[in-house]
């Protein structure tokens, strides 16, 4: 992994796998324990305490970002790719949702995940514990470790060692079983793009901790640094849809079913007629699906023409559906024809939708000296007096 000048150790970057969105939580919030602690004074602590903590926080971060590999649920990944017939609650426990997936064999999945919700052979994956465990066999074996005799604590040591490794190894045999169904799927066409910017955000933040530029993140962010992040997570989640609607047919359909892409054959091409001087050829899809475009809609384009937008000239109905006249414009060449093979020939299966992969701008927004005085005014002047760093709504 690297960054313009500087390279991160083994090329690669991190992935990690949590049990469910629980997991995350609690990473994000040890992450805020450890990241301000002291490492001078009474209390000091190693410097590598808060650095974990602090690349915790970088994680739980990128867990927010749609589209990021860094830290994943399994639950989350498995659920995407598979139904049940479970409520998203119940999906969100990991035993159970992979009993629906995979059950065992002479099972049904709703038994097998009936049989799963069974603590004694499926505790929790945490972070919270079996509290029936935790009374009756866990407390009694740590006060055992505390008062054993010296020839005692090895014994009892071992007798905890096993208590805790008999809840944990199930979670840890599910969370391969999790990955290893997830290698079973072809990855989709834009998942290494993704990646990469994955790559690139851990070697950044990489590179500024080893320059010792980076300080803990704050608690909470200000109006200005909460508008941009909320600004990057909608672009990068219209991003994320666009990339799985393109590389899965499967999602592309409910865009289908819900109006918004539709899917046919071309029937009719005009691909020499002209706008003034411009190109505008005219192909007409025949289709089944239902449209809820309006006439003149102007940003539709097709995956393998990424280039052309579309824009709606009439819908008709037909014996066999309905027939969509678009107009053409772009990604046609600079020559007075059309480059060959850069049109839908007729005969050719299209899809077009507003779903586009392209770069999106991020928005303006004020300094956060300039924050309005609606989202909190700018920040305290240090030099004046707290009077003096009143608003006016404030005075008023």
């Amino acid at each position: 992994m690297t960054t313009p000048d500087r390279q991160v150790p083994g090329g690669d970057g991190p992935q990690l796998w949590v049990p469910s969105n629980a997991g995350v939580t609690f990473l994000r919030l040890f992450g805020r324990s450890l990241r301000f602690q002291s490492t001078e004074g009474p209390y000091a602590v190693p410097l590598a305490v808060p650095r974990l903590g602090m690349w915790l926080t970088f994680l739980a971060e990128q867990a927010e970002r749609p589209g990021s590999s860094t830290l994943v649920a399994a639950t989350d990944v498995l659920a995407r790719h598979w139904a049940t017939g479970q409520s998203a609650l119940e999906d969100a426990h990991l035993a159970a949702l992979l009993a629906w997936i995979e059950p065992p064999d002479g099972m049904t999945g709703a038994e097998a995940a009936r049989a799963a919700e069974n603590p004694i052979d499926h505790p929790p994956a945490g972070p919270a514990t079996d509290p029936v465990f935790d009374r009756v066999e866990l407390a009694p074996a740590i006060d055992a470790c505390k008062t054993a005799g010296p020839h005692a604590v090895r014994q009892t040591r071992a007798k905890l060692e096993k208590l805790l490794r008999d809840q944990v190894t199930p979670t840890w045999d599910l969370m391969w079983r999790s990955i290893d169904r997830m290698r079973m799927l072809p990855p989709g066409a834009s998942v290494a793009s993704r990646w990469q910017r994955d790559l690139a955000r851990c070697a950044q933040y990489y590179a500024d901790l080893a320059a010792d530029s980076r300080f803990p993140q704050a608690k909470r962010d200000g109006a200005v640094r909460a508008a941009k992040r909320l600004n990057e997570l909608e672009r990068l989640q219209d991003a994320f849809d666009a990339d799985r609607a393109l590389d899965d047919p499967l999602v592309m359909a409910e865009h289908r079913l819900e109006g918004e892409a539709f899917e046919g054959t071309v029937v009719r091409s005009e691909p020499h007629r002209r706008t003034g001087q411009a190109k505008r050829p005219l192909i007409t899809v025949s289709t089944t699906d239902r449209i809820r475009f309006s006439l003149g809609e102007a940003t539709l384009s097709c995956q393998r023409f990424p280039k052309q937008e579309a824009q709606i000239m009439s819908i008709t109905d037909s014996a066999d559906g309905r027939k969509v006249v678009l107009q053409l414009a772009g990604g046609m060449g600079q020559k007075t024809l059309p480059a060959e093979g850069s049109l839908p020939a007729v005969g050719e299966h299209v899809c077009y939708s507003k779903l586009r992969q392209k770069f999106r701008p991020r928005g303006d927004f004020p300094d956060k000296t300039q924050t309005p005085w609606t989202h909190g005014g700018p920040p305290p002047d240090p030099t004046k007096p707290a009077s003096q760093n009143t608003t006016e709504e404030e005075q008023s």
